[in-house]
């Protein structure tokens, strides 16, 4: 959903993304910042018990991680280095930010184990549907009501509130809340899918090449 908005925030990126190059930072360098920032941020939601202000830091490094995020792209774009390995490590790190803030809400007692693992698996299902589609041939950006930026903007915001209101209820809620919307992402996704496999024929070698990804070690 929020990939669309993403889409056309882009041009105010692109002022941020000529500083980030005047200084030397390439779209690598700041996709390692990012995911630096992300396991910082779990880290803090791991020390929330020992002082609530950790709630806070966890919060904003999160956002930072988000804008980080978004802004390799703009500068991978902007200085034509757009490379399928640079697409590739920027999915595979954002997956293990998005699992590290996860276990940290789950280990620190933030949310119930079980729906801490619920959420973890729709979360990395959200990206497995999204891969394997478009292995397909199908485009999947913007399909789904819980994209990565949409789930950054759920736990951020309901972190701030957990520092002024019940920490454990507020995220456990939370938690509930992404583990229900990413099996429902997967759900549209799949959908979707299934529509557009029959509206056109799969080309064979498409789906030869996809079915081989899928079964490599």
């Amino acid at each position: 959903m929020l990939t669309k908005l993403k889409q056309k925030t882009q041009k105010l990126l692109q002022n941020q993304a000529k500083t980030a190059t005047k200084i030397g930072l390439t779209p690598n360098t700041i996709t390692a910042i990012g995911i630096t920032l992300a396991t910082a941020s779990a880290t803090a939601y791991t020390q929330w018990q020992t002082n609530t202000t950790y709630l806070i830091t966890a919060a904003t490094l999160l956002i930072l991680s988000g804008y980080c995020d978004a802004l390799d792209g703009a500068t991978a774009r902007l200085t034509q280095k757009t490379t399928p390995f640079g697409n590739y490590l920027d999915s595979l790190l954002d997956r293990y930010a998005d699992a590290a803030i996860i276990t940290a809400l789950t280990i620190s007692g933030l949310c119930e184990t079980h729906w801490g693992i619920t959420a973890l698996t729709g979360t990395l299902l959200v990206s497995y549907t999204r891969a394997k589609a478009e292995s397909l041939q199908i485009k999947m950006e913007t399909i789904g009501i819980a994209e990565r930026p949409e789930r950054l903007i759920i736990t951020t915001t309901a972190t701030i509130i957990a520092y002024f209101w019940q920490p454990t209820q507020t995220l456990n809620y939370t938690t509930i809340i992404l583990a229900t919307l990413t099996h429902a992402t997967v759900i549209q996704r799949t959908i979707h899918t299934y529509k557009k496999l029959k509206e056109t024929k799969t080309p064979k070698n498409a789906y030869q090449n996809a079915n081989a990804a899928h079964h490599a070690p």
